[in-house]
């Protein structure tokens, strides 16, 4: 709804610069930045902390690329997960049996890791741990807006308890089902590629010294991924119709075909997490911004597990619009305008198109086992593999530091 908001003020009323709607993990980083720069924000979330750390609320891992740590340090809050961060030192790609494969080697880019891995809960604790520490970041936590009110001039958002909060910016981070972006009546294309992804965390004889690895099978993607310790997180890309058969696998028989999936390298696997599974798909809203609205993450995009860049391009997402933001507020200009908003857009639309065609191609291509397919990208892995600045290319551009950078992803402060 874009009327123009008019409300008597009511005691717990909030009047603020930035609203986000979701506090989710980019949601709160940019909340976090924002704060952390002098911009007056609230964010609400309408789940509490206390379900958020908890067990059975989300059993994934991130990996959380260079430029994406560097968001996370600018806004204060990797240094409440550092500690918990596995790093990635190699990246091994590999096509089903084929003696083809594409190495990448931290060591070639000189910037140390290229990623990190970590349970989304670690990096949750840790947001609301930096949350805590800024004094001009109200987070309003177990509360659902309602009711979202854009005119010309102010947003205003009312809240299931009655309260109101207007902001001169709204930001939809509240996901792929986002009320904000629907609200504003933004379509979206969107996709399955009948696939569901298993997520566990594993434990394992050797060591991984660092080394992720991904194979691609013709139901999909295998990864294996380094966490602190001696654990790996298991991303499995199954098709839909055969993963019920594997949840109901015994813990042993389980840990057997994750071992004929991952190879010797790692000797005696064990799952010490619950497998959890999530439907793999696609979405790309037609526009991310509206009047006196932008979304962010999967309230704007979604995309494949395949290159692991789905928090990665949020957190691009938060980078771009925090210096948007940022830089109109020091001028006393409105973070709210047609053309601040044009700007967040202009930034980010190509960058993500782009990624998503890429993760859809791969998932394309490689999903299957038809030979003259394999051979073919077979040829091209080992092509880039042995083609150094092509290959170096490839690994910025995983690393997530290729491209008009915003300050963030560059180091610097806002």
């Amino acid at each position: 709804m874009t009327a123009n908001p008019s409300h008597s003020p009511m005691p717990g009323d909030l009047a603020t610069e930035v609203l986000i709607v979701g506090g989710g993990l980019a949601g709160l980083t940019l909340a976090a930045a924002l704060a952390g720069a002098g911009v007056p924000v609230v964010c609400v979330d309408r789940d509490t902390p206390e379900r958020q750390l908890g067990p059975d609320f989300d059993g994934r891992t991130t990996a959380i690329a260079h430029g994406s740590r560097k968001v996370l340090e600018g806004a204060g809050a990797w240094r409440h997960m550092e500690d918990e961060a596995g790093p990635i030192l190699d990246i091994r790609v590999a096509d089903q049996g084929s003696p083809l494969f594409l190495h990448y080697d931290h060591r070639e880019v000189g910037l140390g890791p290229l990623g990190y891995m970590l349970d989304n809960t670690t990096i949750r604790g840790a947001l609301f741990a930096r949350a805590a520490e800024l004094p001009g970041l109200v987070h309003l936590t177990g509360a659902t807006v309602e009711r979202l009110e854009r005119g010309p001039v102010r947003a205003s958002a009312t809240l299931a308890d009655g309260r109101r909060v207007s902001a001169r910016l709204v930001v939809g981070a509240d996901g792929m089902n986002s009320f904000c972006r629907r609200s504003a009546g933004i379509r979206v294309s969107s996709w399955r590629y009948g696939q569901t992804a298993i997520v566990c965390t594993i434990a394992h004889e050797n060591p991984h010294r660092g080394v992720a690895v991904e194979h691609f099978l013709p139901s999909g993607p295998f990864a294996v991924l380094p966490m602190k310790g001696d654990r790996s997180s298991i991303v499995w890309s199954e098709r839909s119709e055969r993963v019920p058969h594997y949840l109901g696998l015994s813990d042993a028989a389980f840990a057997a075909e994750i071992a004929r999936r991952a190879g010797p390298w790692l000797g005696r696997v064990e799952p010490v997490t619950r497998r959890w599974t999530w439907p793999l798909g696609g979405m790309h809203a037609e526009r991310y911004v509206d009047r006196r609205l932008a979304l962010i993450g999967e309230a704007a995009h979604a995309m494949h597990p395949i290159a692991g860049q789905g928090l990665n391009m949020g957190l691009r997402d938060v980078a771009a619009l925090a210096e948007v933001v940022v830089d109109a507020h020091r001028l006393g200009l409105d973070p709210g305008d047609p053309e601040a908003l044009a700007r967040y857009q202009r930034w980010r639309r190509f960058d993500t198109v782009a990624l998503i065609a890429v993760t859809d191609g791969l998932t394309r291509l490689f999903s299957n086992d038809i030979l003259p397919l394999k051979l073919a990208r077979d040829l091209g892995m080992a092509a880039v593999n042995r083609v150094n600045p092509l290959k170096r290319f490839f690994m910025r551009h995983a690393m997530g530091i290729v491209g008009d950078l915003p300050r963030l992803i560059r180091g610097e402060p806002l």
